[in-house]
């Protein structure tokens, strides 16, 4: 277990006994302890592991204590108590960090400290205590000035309690006049106690979203503050249920953020970033020549975004104003890397540059909340151009997203498009149709009387499904590589098989259509039966489906169901062509047609003449479904468990 300080998520809440003095105002925490808490009534929460034997760790206490002011600047005192009940948990809890950024915060540890139930400490504090730089990852690397304090405990041990609190003080708030911050009241363990305290001043009204709470906020004020304070005791613990929707009626938590409108935040960053779409030389020299040749508007524009987003690498240099700031497009160029929000810079100054009108969006790729305004809800940015009717959007950072389509992430989110001309404007990013996203495999061949199958293999891809493929085959492929990627492909098909003439794509070429080809041969497809011979399927089948739906209706249904967890946004097809001797016929299966508001299925057997057509085909859907329509999924998933056929019987006579 690791308490982390986040910016602007935090992992809690608290409810506790509240000394009287301290009602009208929230309580002052020194490392001498916290006046409104009583650590002996906490500590007597504890319980054995032979009483919770599904839990890792009992939460006994989740407080947080926040005095915000209208600029930003906040003191967050922080405190969880949790008791260890496995191997695991000790693993876990023996190690403690948090993370700040010096020079715009402070922070204080208050104690940290091993006791047992009885209040006896075990550990008054730390055995090691260092502070270091967060380590950069070498694949996507980000560079931040923000610092870590690890701490190591002795004495932590099944049965006992680590008790540990902090204190963050923004002295600097960046952006400035903005905080955003969550408090999860349910967690993944039961919560003994939970509170949250916000201290503002009385002339500053918060901006709060409370999600599912069962309980009531108090209001109190006194020496010209206003303490909010959200406390509960018993809460429990939340199960996750697969394919759960973030919009639910069970997870309890809030959120709140200093008072400000979109179009703040979206002016903010425009003033933040307005000099920064100025193309030094070095830039303009290599714009020039990576769109030189072009034929037409659409071909520059492409050129244009493979430089910016394939040759261009990703790097994250959020030191000093960085977490916000672009870095100028002629730093970007010199050095050959930047982050989202420097490529998307980069692009709009080239096209501005071009007399083209392009804009800088911010967005972040999970769901904002709409009624909370703030930049800190944002985390990526990519770029628009102003179209007849409306925007045509690209991510940058998407070095294997073709131009003029999106990957993913920023599909259907809420975003802000930052204009040069003080506008900011509120969008939503379209989504691709599900069937955009498709993925295909097609093996068309023959069958000769000895039951071996020699033919064709193809493989493509499209909209958000061509990344993986994209990224596999990033690189030419050397002669070894070449060997290796028709043998994996051929035995895929039948263990026998071998296969030659391979054909494939190079990743990076965006105007290459993703697809893999070779020819195969001599795979063992079937075998002698008396007067039939038995075709083994190389599909797989859905029988484990039927577990599933099993599984998934082992407890009552809690939470809402995302239909896009289900299969997918994305259409996957496989089709197998197999031309028979002449004279055979196939004994067909009757195949599956299943419909549902989550999908569709369909494994289709036709014999055609000679022709054996094999078809099984999956189309995902999108909706967030009542846990009531949780028979309608099962259904589904046990209509497609139905298409068990593993072989295919054929009369030679």
């Amino acid at each position: 277990m690791s308490i982390r300080h986040r910016v602007f998520a935090l992992t809690g809440a608290a409810s506790i006994v509240l000394a009287p003095a301290l009602a009208a105002q929230s309580p002052v925490v020194t490392p001498k302890g916290d006046p409104s808490v009583r650590a002996d009534s906490i500590y007597r929460l504890a319980s054995t592991p032979e009483a919770n034997p599904d839990l890792q760790s009992l939460v006994l206490l989740d407080d947080g204590i926040v005095r915000l002011e209208p600029d930003g600047r906040a003191t967050s005192t922080y405190r969880q108590i949790i008791q260890a009940l496995t191997e695991d948990a000790v693993e876990n809890m023996q190690e403690q960090s948090i993370s700040w950024v010096p020079g715009r915060q402070q922070i204080r540890i208050n104690w940290l400290r091993v006791v047992r139930p009885d209040g006896t400490v075990i550990s008054a504090e730390p055995a090691q205590v260092q502070d270091s730089d967060v380590p950069a990852e070498l694949r996507d690397p980000v560079y931040s000035d923000r610092r870590v304090r690890r701490m190591s405990l002795a004495g932590v041990a099944i049965g006992t309690i680590v008790d540990f609190s902090f204190t963050i003080i923004d002295t600097k708030p960046y952006p400035p006049n903005d905080h955003y911050a969550t408090w999860s009241v349910s967690m993944g363990s039961p919560v003994k106690r939970s509170r949250l305290i916000l201290d503002v001043p009385t002339n500053l009204a918060p901006t709060i979203v409370e999600t599912n709470l069962n309980f009531k906020r108090s209001e109190s004020v006194a020496k010209g503050r206003r303490v909010y304070t959200w406390a509960a005791a018993d809460v429990p613990r939340v199960k996750p249920e697969q394919y759960a929707a973030d919009s639910n009626d069970v997870y309890m938590h809030l959120a709140y953020a200093l008072p400000r409108t979109w179009a703040d935040v979206g002016r903010w960053y425009g003033a933040a970033s307005k000099d920064r779409y100025t193309l030094g030389e070095t830039a303009r020299a290599r714009i020039a020549e990576a769109v030189r040749g072009a034929a037409s508007r659409e071909d520059s524009l492409r050129l244009l975004h493979k430089l910016v987003a394939q040759d261009i690498r990703y790097v994250s240099v959020s030191l000093g104003n960085g977490g916000y700031v672009p870095r100028l497009p002629e730093e970007v160029v010199t050095t050959g890397f930047g982050d989202c929000k420097d490529k998307a810079t980069l692009f709009v100054a080239a096209l501005r540059s071009w007399g083209i009108r392009a804009h800088p969006v911010i967005l972040r790729t999970a769901t904002v909340d709409r009624r909370l305004p703030s930049l800190l809800q944002f985390n990526h940015a990519i770029a628009a151009i102003e179209t007849a009717d409306g925007y045509r959007y690209t991510d940058l950072t998407a070095a294997f997203t073709p131009w003029g389509e999106l990957p993913y992430g920023p599909q259907g989110e809420f975003a802000l498009v930052v204009r040069d001309d003080d506008r900011v404007d509120e969008v939503t990013i379209p989504r691709e149709p599900v069937e955009s996203n498709r993925s295909w495999v097609h093996i068309a061949g023959a069958l000769d009387t000895a039951g071996v199958f020699s033919g064709w293999y193809e493989q493509g891809a499209s909209g958000i499904e061509q990344g993986r493929l994209r990224d596999a085959l990033s690189a030419p492929l050397d002669s070894t590589r070449r060997d290796e990627v028709t043998r994996g492909l051929a035995t895929s098909i039948y263990p026998t098989m071998t296969g030659d003439s391979l054909a494939v794509f190079v990743g990076k070429d965006l105007q290459a259509t993703p697809r893999i080809a070779l020819r195969v041969r001599g795979g063992r497809a079937a075998t002698k039966a008396g007067p039939s011979i038995i075709l083994s399927l190389p599909l797989g089948n859905m029988e484990s489906m039927a577990a599933h739906a099993d599984q998934l209706e082992t407890e009552p249904r809690r939470f809402t169901i995302n239909a896009e967890a289900v299969a997918g946004p994305t259409l996957r097809e496989t089709v197998i062509r197999m031309t028979l001797p002449a004279g055979w016929k196939a004994q067909l299966p009757a195949g599956v047609r299943a419909t549902s508001p989550f999908g569709e299925f369909h494994a289709i057997y036709e014999q055609n003449g000679r022709e054996l057509v094999i078809t099984r085909r999956t189309v995902g859907a999108r909706g967030v479904y009542a846990p009531s329509r949780l028979p309608e999924l099962t259904a589904w998933l046990r209509a497609m468990a139905k298409e068990d056929t593993r072989f295919i019987a054929i009369s030679t006579n």
